[in-house]
């Protein structure tokens, strides 16, 4: 039988919020040479080991992740299969940091020319699962979620809109439940008293600044910038408090973002953008979703986006191409033929620009995101998207709202059909982290202000 082999990859990365010093002492521990330790601190991309299988390539991850270092892994070429020789420098072994009985790291770079040893002998690898492709799936029915929708819709107006927390985990609940990865559903765990408190702060915090709107004018311009500061906390504790509380498996997704990293998401990249009149507002966006992704976990797995601001860019060009053509096309349209040519064409023009955006944002960031070893794979239709995004609204506005409930089950239907997970491995080799709670009020305080990151 086959052995399929990985390799631990340093992609120039290091873990956010820690210093140059912490890291340094970090990454001697681990056993590192310091010429080897100043070339990571560099960034310098490196293979940190090779012919591991996949549990022995997922301690790895973690002991790295753990000393400062943000790898990746890959699979190896197959046994029997040509690669190019690379030079092995192996660091001095340290007792403080021992990967249980795994071998201490390696750096492999081509190119270097210092002292280079033999590595110790790879223990007896156990056969990896091959790759798999798991389509994501869901179950759920317009004329079933009706029921759900039409019921909460009720004991909102009953209850002047008290019961909205509710409705919102009975909505959450019903589409996770219905929608499966490899024969078991997702969850949903929010407690709606909670999320009810939240929501009473929230309401608080706006008849507040309604209050001071109407006192004084300054109070009314002043007070949104004195709660400035509190936005990147208030979408912080809500992308935390909306992971803890989502599951597959029994296993709780997590988010370890920082607040630091909030501000530079939400307020720093932006006004950058705006200095240089857009300009960076593709790199903004990465940063956002950088923030979003990295740090987000399923167990004590974390996901990582594999993406680089120049494939922001990149985007951003494709589709002011697409709209510049689009304007241009309507033009000529309008001077050739007749002048009301060019508004359906401009219409036309717009709704490919939307649905170039949406689903080519989404297939992007979504192939390019990893959990260890496994991947993502989005296949959303440009043309798709838009015609279900039009019917569902014309559909909407004749029944007077009641088609919503089909709407969102067949746009959550599509979506799903058009996702599949790369499994490599054993979904439940992942380990649950600790179960713990996380405060509502983030969360609800950031959808009563409507704020918050959005990836898609």
């Amino acid at each position: 039988m086959s052995t399929e082999h990985f390799k631990v990859y340093f992609n120039g990365r290091l873990v956010e919020g820690l210093g140059e010093d912490q890291l340094r002492s970090n990454l001697h521990k681990a056993g590192f040479r310091p010429e080897q330790v100043e070339s990571l601190l560099a960034g310098k991309p490196a293979t940190i080991k090779r012919g591991l299988d996949s549990q022995q390539a997922l301690v790895y991850q973690r002991r790295l992740e753990a000393a400062g270092l943000l790898v990746d892994i890959h699979p190896e070429a197959p046994v029997g299969e040509s690669a190019p020789a690379e030079p092995t420098i192996q660091p001095e072994p340290e007792p403080e940091l021992s990967l249980v009985s795994i071998e201490e790291p390696v750096i492999e770079r081509p190119g270097y020319d210092g002292p280079v040893n033999r590595e110790p002998p790879v223990p007896e690898l156990k056969p990896a699962t091959p790759r798999r492709s798991e389509p994501v799936v869901f179950t759920g029915q317009g004329s079933e979620f009706f029921g759900i929708w039409i019921v909460n819709l009720f004991l909102m107006v009953l209850t002047l809109g008290f019961y909205a927390p509710w409705a919102k985990v009975r909505t959450l609940q019903y589409f996770y439940g219905n929608t499966h990865v490899d024969g078991n559903s997702f969850q949903y765990l929010a407690d709606p008293w909670v999320i009810f408190r939240g929501r009473l702060i929230a309401l608080v915090a706006v008849i507040v600044w309604f209050v001071i709107s109407e006192l004084s004018l300054i109070g009314s311009l002043i007070l949104p910038l004195l709660l400035l500061p509190a936005l990147p906390w208030v979408v912080m504790r809500s992308l935390q408090f909306h992971a803890v509380n989502s599951a597959y498996r029994n296993i709780r997704f997590d988010f370890k973002g920082s607040y630091g990293g909030a501000c530079m998401a939400l307020l720093v990249w932006p006004f950058v953008a705006l200095l240089t009149l857009m300009l960076a507002a593709p790199f903004s966006l990465f940063k956002s979703h950088s923030y979003v992704v990295n740090n987000s976990l399923f167990g004590t797995m974390p996901f990582r986006l594999k993406l680089r601001g120049t494939d922001y860019y990149v985007f951003f060009l494709r589709v002011i191409a697409v709209g510049v053509g689009c304007a241009v096309l309507a033009a000529v349209l309008g001077k050739l033929a007749h002048p009301m040519l060019a508004i359906p064409v401009g219409m036309i023009g717009y709704l490919a620009l939307f649905g170039y955006f949406m689903a080519g944002l989404t297939n992007m960031v979504m192939n390019a995101t990893v959990l260890g070893m496994h991947g993502f794979e989005s296949q959303l239709g440009k043309r798709r998207m838009v015609w279900i995004f039009l019917t569902n609204s014309l559909l909407i506005m004749l029944t007077l709202g009641f088609y919503t409930p089909w709407a969102k089950v067949r746009m959550a239907a599509y979506r799903a059909s058009c996702t599949t997970v790369e499994i490599h491995g054993d979904l439940d080799g992942f380990i649950a982290g600790e179960e713990r709670r996380a405060s509502a009020i983030g969360q609800e305080v950031g959808e009563a202000f409507d704020v918050g990151i959005s990836i898609v």
